[in-house]
């Protein structure tokens, strides 16, 4: 997401590295443990109270599974990893006091999350600072990674500490765009939630599908809290379009859905990974034929995750995986597999500048995760540009197509 707890490793580490894992793999502060060993804490940040918190409990307990899985296969020898979740509520100002709480931890050497774009864009500094790796499951705000002008073809990376395993917006906007297109649905009001996911989505999505000849017959913007979407009812009533596209999440979008459907605007309504959870069918009775996109390939389809659903399933979470689930868990392994790296480059031992050497083996790393192939590229992203469509059909999210941006 995504504009979409923190996992705290504690741990030394180094290196570059490549690494082969597939699938499902498989305490405290650190220091010495029981055994003689050393505890790494992996911080986890996302929402896990509030509207979005069935995603955010989803990448929590993933990343929970891999630590645990890394324990029990003894992944890195004299390590325990720990996580620790931190709820940010989905607001920035919750996720930079989270990302100071977690720096001034010396037990952490990486954090998975966070969820959403513009908390990401309140934590970035403080962990790059501190040369404290960030790997997100979820952020698809461009500038996150390539900096402010990327749209303008100048790209700079902000942040060294900085990874995602989910792709962008400059891929998700323009896939959902050439599927409209070729769904013969040229006429698309835009709305979008004013935040920096939706925002950003809104924006990539209406470039391309301009310049491949739709036309945009209104656009509009609302309050993530909005519920009451009358007065833009009306205008999409009046537009004539074919299909809204929504920049923004579920809490919002499930709503908006249904009060569009129920004053008998029978076009579906598209939107990003914010809005593809079983949440925002719960909130719209109406879903069906509504779209999204969802970055990568489905994970219920994926050989290398049937393992990881296998393994989530018997660890007994009450709450779903969702949407993010394999990206968190890939995005926990990352932070594994550097400090494993980092540990054997140091003669299994947990170095003084353990940290901005973690950096550098995440930089370096490439497994076969549940999501595929997990590496990044000179701005952090992950090199993973699949993505799917996904279609309400029978109370449930179907998969409708799946490929690669062709951009």
């Amino acid at each position: 997401m995504r504009n979409r707890s923190l996992l705290v490793v504690s741990l030394a580490v180094v290196g570059a590295l490549s690494v082969s894992a597939c699938g499902s793999r498989g305490g405290s502060k650190t220091g010495t443990d029981n055994a003689g060993g050393t505890t790494v804490t992996i911080g986890v940040d996302a929402p896990l109270t509030g509207d979005l918190s069935a995603l955010g409990l989803g990448i929590k307990n993933s990343a929970d599974l891999a630590a645990k899985q890394a324990n029990e296969k003894n992944e890195v020898p004299g390590v325990t990893f720990k996580i620790e979740a931190l709820d940010d509520t989905g607001k920035p100002a919750p996720g930079q006091q989270n990302a100071t709480q977690l720096v001034a931890d010396k037990t952490v050497l990486g954090v998975v999350g966070p969820l959403n774009s513009s908390v990401a864009q309140s934590m970035q500094q403080i962990f790059n600072d501190a040369n404290l790796v960030e790997v997100s499951p979820a952020n698809t705000g461009v500038a996150l990674s390539q900096g402010e002008k990327w749209a303008t073809g100048v790209k700079a990376r902000p942040f060294k500490s900085y990874f995602r395993t989910a792709t962008t917006d400059a891929v998700q906007g323009p896939f959902a765009a050439q599927y409209l297109i070729g769904a013969a649905k040229k006429k698309v009001f835009l709305i979008d939630d004013q935040k920096t996911y939706g925002a950003g989505l809104a924006a990539t999505f209406k470039g391309e599908f301009t310049k491949l000849g739709g036309t945009i017959v209104g656009e509009e913007h609302v309050n993530p809290d909005d519920r009451d979407f009358s007065a833009i009812v009306t205008k999409v009533k009046a537009a004539g379009a074919d299909a809204v596209y929504y920049g923004g999440e579920y809490p919002a979008a499930g709503p908006l859905s249904q009060q569009l459907k129920d004053a008998g605007v029978s076009i579906p309504l598209m939107g990003g990974d914010g809005i593809q959870s079983d949440e925002f069918i719960k909130l719209n009775n109406k879903a069906e034929g509504d779209l999204a996109t969802s970055v990568g390939l489905p994970v219920e389809q994926l050989p290398s995750a049937a393992k990881f659903i296998a393994d989530y399933k018997a660890a007994g979470y009450k709450d779903a995986y969702e949407t993010y689930g394999g990206y968190s868990y890939d995005s926990a392994w990352a932070i594994i597999e550097g400090v494993k790296a980092v540990v054997a480059a140091n003669n299994g031992k947990v170095p003084s500048d353990a940290r901005a050497k973690v950096i550098a083996a995440v930089q370096a790393v490439s497994f076969n995760g549940v999501t595929g192939t997990v590496s990044f590229d000179e701005y952090g992203d992950t090199t993973n540009k699949q993505l799917t469509v996904y279609a309400v059909k029978a109370g449930k999210w179907a998969v409708e197509k799946s490929g690669t941006f062709a951009g």
